[in-house]
């Protein structure tokens, strides 16, 4: 068994800077510290310390007729580029927005279930679950409907995102990806549902077009790659919870006889509480199937078997005292990875951190 702990501190700067410029809108810089401790039970840890810095970059306008235009870009660790989006906001028809690696698509609900800070798979325990993504790894457009309105599902939209090439690559301006990989376009359709307060759910498929191949007879008809989820979130008062299903089938397989990594069906749940203006708690899992599809011939061929299990479970909170949050998180792995048929790895980490 190996057990982890990480503490660490984080701490919002806020408004860093404000520039304007005549019929241009505003622009906005924001930045964020986080200072983390980690130790791993049975691994030598070295160096404990770890440190992470963000910067992120908005702005907005308007134009005649009070449709608004808004630019978001975000710098990662080391500010390092991450993502960014271009969005206008019709005053009938939606929200439409160019996206690189941000927006509206199926990697937004790769995991909704509520927590006070990190995912159960996602706490440093090595963890390497294979999430449902849709585009929102490449270039893309997409589109928002306008929210409804009534009393039994006011606020449910619809949402469309397509990638000409869902190959993942971020263009840069004046640029095309060239011929690479091999997938085709991709579109996500994504029904984001709610219900007054306290009832919200979402549907959400994705279909990205694989080139046709006649020396594999595998992807013939069916083999362009398909992702699907569905959850639900309740909240009451204080409380929290949500859960949800989600598959992802690669059609990974070729012409040969063993091919692994075809499909992974994927379920989390949690439940948090705020418990005063402060401070709050969560309590998740995270489970992740490995599914195979042995390319054989005679009984029992091209059937799909589980073959390995990944399992997560975390216990989080965090405290916030003005601009300050220190954040605690206690995660454990089996199967971490997915390195062992009999799921015999074991892992458990409790990590703090300090966000400024």
């Amino acid at each position: 068994m190996k057990k982890i702990t990480k503490l660490g501190l984080s701490a919002l700067c806020g408004s860093l800077a404000v520039a304007s410029a005549a019929n241009a809108g505003d622009i906005s810089v924001t930045g964020s510290a986080e200072i983390t401790y980690l130790t791993v039970d049975g691994n030598t840890t070295g160096h404990p310390f770890g440190m992470k810095s963000n910067l992120g970059f908005s702005g907005s306008g308007e134009l005649d007729g009070g449709q608004k235009v808004a630019l978001t870009i975000t710098n990662t660790d080391k500010s390092a580029f991450s993502a960014a989006s271009i969005a206008l906001t019709t005053n009938n028809i939606g929200t439409f927005a160019i996206s690189n690696g941000t927006g509206a698509d199926l990697g937004d609900y790769d995991d909704k279930a509520p927590t006070a800070w990190e995912e159960a798979w996602d706490g440093g325990q090595g963890a390497t679950t294979d999430k449902i993504s849709g585009v929102a790894s490449s270039t893309n457009i997409n589109w928002t409907s306008p929210a409804t309105t009534g009393n039994i599902m006011g606020g449910t939209k619809l949402i469309l995102a397509y990638a000409p090439r869902n190959n993942a690559t971020k263009q840069n301006d004046k640029a095309a990806s060239g011929d690479t990989g091999t997938t085709g376009k991709g579109l996500d359709v994504i029904l984001d549902l709610r219900s007054g307060k306290k009832l919200s759910g979402f549907l959400g498929y994705s279909r990205t077009k694989r080139p046709h191949n006649d020396g594999d007879n595998h992807r013939e008809p069916d083999g362009h790659k398909e992702e699907a989820v569905i959850g639900l979130n309740y909240k009451l008062g204080p409380f929290s919870m949500g859960y949800q299903h989600s598959a992802e089938d690669l059609k990974a397989q070729g012409s040969g006889t063993s091919f692994e990594n075809d499909m992974y069906l994927n379920k989390s749940w949690g439940v948090a509480m705020n418990i005063n203006g402060g401070l709050s708690v969560s309590y998740g899992e995270a489970t992740s199937n490995q599914i195979f599809t042995p390319v054989t011939n005679g009984a029992g061929a091209n059937k799909f078997t589980k073959k390995r299990k990944q399992k997560s479970k975390a216990l989080n909170a965090a405290y916030t005292i003005g601009g300050v949050t220190a954040k605690w998180s206690s995660a454990e792995t089996k199967n971490a990875a997915n390195s062992d048929r009999k799921s015999a790895r074991l892992e458990l980490q409790s990590r703090s951190d300090l966000v400024c």
